[in-house]
């Protein structure tokens, strides 16, 4: 089979009409949408009936190994929409050493960081771009903390689609940099993530261009979602029994549940469901806090600060669909210190030989939290998602030399 096959093959489509998050009211597919009238995301909705008579697990084994190989769940209609820059299917790779020195069970770690860009942005991006295109959007925008706007510019400019971004100023340079690159014109912002947002939101009324905002546009839950179905199928269609993700705007973790749900409709998998842990930094916690106050919506998280900037998000806006998942899957929220990300970063690289972003490390260091405190067995098998490659942060100087001209004590090396 052809490595393209894929991004031609004409399939068909499964779209029945998207749905508000909240009320459960019914919008066309096929027309360009933002947020409900009730203000909240839209979840695309499919004839799931029709997807389990169209879809086999054998058919699916046969097809290349990208996102797009389960395009019968997937959004995109014509294969001419598809805007692709090579969504690989990442790896999961076990971490044995650890494992045994922790006493505990599988920790299986799912790279991201293996996609377009760099990272688990290119999921949901390469949706939104692909259905942007297919709706015959010519602008979008977007705040970003860095690797989303990175993967926005990229696809935007690889199907000549406008992209004007805004990050906040202390932004890691290689970010702005390769944004920049990468065709967008971007701004940084004296503020958060979120007032970044308020920046888009404005200009949305008077420019007219596309407020691709997470969770403001309905496509990029179905990218992200993407990383449940791969999962699911890359370990033989059985649930692991803990997934830990990075959670900033929780698009990914809302996604996988979607997922789940799908694919049991499909008969693809039976009613087990990981538990999902929402794992935040100690400083910029609200997921935390509004679970452990038993509420369903977070109150805006001040002064947020921590080297984990993917997940330095104050306000997500589908905070109920994110403490929703974490409930129904009777998991928990969770938040480390910025320490125990920078301890966990450095444990898993030089033990595994492994590099973490440190949203990514966050995961590892709330899942030794979660041991140690009960919250997680030690028989469980754990997932730990690896959200971008951790060559896009600044990595930790080294300073030995050698000088070639004098007498080199070997036994000393």
């Amino acid at each position: 089979m052809q490595h393209d096959d894929n991004l031609k093959a004409k399939l068909p489509n499964f779209v029945t009409h998207l749905e508000c998050a909240m009320t459960g009211e019914r919008y066309e597919a096929g027309q360009i949408h933002n947020l409900s009238k009730a203000g909240k995301p839209l979840l695309v909705r499919y004839d799931l009936a029709g997807v389990k008579k169209a879809l086999t697990k054998d058919m699916l084994a046969k097809r290349p190994p990208d996102l797009w190989r389960y395009r019968e769940l997937l959004p995109v209609a014509d294969p001419a929409n598809i805007v692709s820059l090579g969504e690989t299917m990442t790896p999961i790779v076990r971490m044995p050493k650890l494992a045994a020195k922790l006493g505990g069970g599988d920790i299986l770690v799912k790279d991201e960081g293996r996609l377009p860009t760099g990272s688990f942005k290119a999921r949901g991006l390469v949706m939104a771009v692909s259905m942007a295109k297919a709706l015959g959007i010519k602008h979008m925008a977007m705040p970003t903390n860095g690797n989303a706007g990175a993967a926005l510019a990229a696809y935007a400019s690889h199907c000549g689609i406008k992209t004007t971004i805004f990050c906040p100023e202390d932004t890691p340079e290689v970010n702005v940099s390769e944004i920049e690159l990468q065709g967008a014109a971007v701004y940084r912002v004296n503020g958060l993530i979120d007032d970044c947002g308020k920046i888009v939101g404005e200009g949305k009324a008077k420019v007219g261009w596309f407020d691709t905002s997470t969770l403001k546009e309905p496509y990029r839950i179905e990218g992200k979602k993407t990383m449940g179905l791969e999962l699911a199928e890359q370990l033989g269609w059985q649930m692991p029994d803990v997934i830990f993700y990075p959670t900033g705007g929780g698009t990914g973790l809302i996604g996988m549940w979607k997922a789940f749900a799908e694919l049991e409709e499909i008969g693809f998998i039976g009613s087990k469901r990981p538990r999902m842990v929402a794992v935040q930094a100690a400083g910029c916690a609200p997921m935390v806090k509004a679970f452990e106050d038993g509420v369903e919506h977070a109150p805006r998280w001040e002064n947020a600060h921590t080297i984990a900037s993917g997940i330095r998000v104050p306000q997500a806006f589908g905070d109920f669909l994110i403490l929703r998942a974490v409930r129904e899957s009777g998991g928990f929220a969770i938040a480390v210190e910025d320490a125990a990300i920078t301890a966990a970063l450095n444990e898993m690289a030089k033990e595994e030989g492994f590099l973490l972003c440190p949203e990514g490390a966050a995961t590892y260091a709330a899942y030794k939290q979660s041991l140690a405190d009960g919250r997680v067995k030690k028989t469980d098998q754990v997932v730990l998602f690896n959200c971008a490659s951790g060559l896009k942060y600044p990595l930790p100087p080294s300073h030995r030399t050698i000088d070639r001209h004098k007498p080199i004590d070997f036994a000393a090396l």
